[in-house]
Order: C-alpha cells, then structure tokens, then sequence
C-alpha cells in the first residue's frame, strides 16, 4: 500500500506541477497536511482524495460556465467528476484495485456528504483549508454581508466535531463564529 500510496501522490503532484499559476501543487500539499494533522489515521484512499481534490484544476476554467448559482454549481459538478476520473485514472496507474479507484470517485463527487464518514472527513479538511489560507484574501474582496453567508455555507458543510474545531483554533470575530456554533 505504501508503495502504491507514494506513487499516487507523486503522480497527482506531477499532474499539478503543470498549472500555469502555480497553486494546484501548493493546494493539493495543503489539503494533505491538514489531513494528517485532522485525521491521522486517514484511509489511504483518503489521502489520495485529499491531494487530488482539485487536481489539474485549471483545466476545466470557471469562465467556460455562465455567471451566477447555476453556471457556479454546473462548473462544480463537472469538476468534481473530473477530477474522480482522473484521480481514479493515477490510482489505476499506481496498482490500486478497482474498488479504490471508485472509492476514490465517491470521495472527491462528495457523494454522501453527511452520512459517509471519510466523504465528511474530506469536506472537514476542505473548510479547514479554505479557513487557514484562503479564507482572509477572500473575505478583503467581499462585503460583510457576503462574507457572513459564505461562513455559514461553509459551517453547513462541517461536522459538528469540525464546527468545534474551528472555534477552538480560529478567533472569528461575531457573528462568523457564531455559524460554526450554529451549524
């Protein structure tokens, strides 16, 4: 498994060496080291998921998609099966079996969000992410009114040991913390 492992995510980090800008390599070593410190126990599947999640990116751009909700959660949707495709693709390629490579797919389409406790896990580490390195830069661009709604769709996504978290180790001004407290 480790060997398979090692080999995965070196391929997703070959994959995302490629981005114009830069961030998918940086993403994908985030996403992996908030996992390891979130869950450490994590599955290896999880692991892959959490490097891959937004594999190659930059391939499907959000400016292909119509403004608004609709065009933003049309992009989503084809992103997050793309990039199960393609991650299961690299897992193929580094000896996994097929159940983990559909494993894998069910993970990064978040499918089961809620009730799978590894597909809960992943979106945990997602927000924690988003929180630690992007949240602030976002947060600048926007109004507090969008900020505030943006918080609690994020604290929706959480688990309530995640929501917890969050309050233990950001220091969120009101009302943001109170969407983590809220859920």
């Amino acid at each position: 498994m480790a060997d398979r492992l090692s080999r995965a995510l070196a391929l997703i980090d070959a994959a995302n060496a490629a981005d114009p800008k830069g961030e998918a390599m940086v993403y994908g070593q985030r996403m992996s080291a908030e996992l390891a410190r979130l869950f450490p126990a994590a599955s290896g599947v999880l692991q892959v998921a959490a490097r891959g999640q937004h594999v190659e990116r930059w391939l499907l751009p959000r400016s292909d998609y119509p403004e608004g909700k609709e065009g933003y959660h049309a992009w989503r949707r084809d992103q997050g099966r793309r990039h199960a495709d393609r991650v299961a693709g690299i897992m193929a390629e580094a000896g996994f079996g097929a159940g983990d490579c559909e494993r894998v797919g069910v993970l990064l389409r978040k499918e089961g969000i809620k009730r799978d406790p590894e597909v809960q896990d992943l979106e945990d580490v997602i927000c924690f992410v988003f929180l630690k390195w992007y949240f602030s830069p976002f947060a600048a661009e926007r109004d507090a009114e969008q900020t505030l709604d943006i918080v609690q769709k994020t604290a929706r996504k959480m688990s309530a040991a995640g929501r917890a978290r969050v309050l233990a180790e950001f220091d969120l001004p009101e009302p943001l913390a109170g969407a983590f407290r809220d859920g």
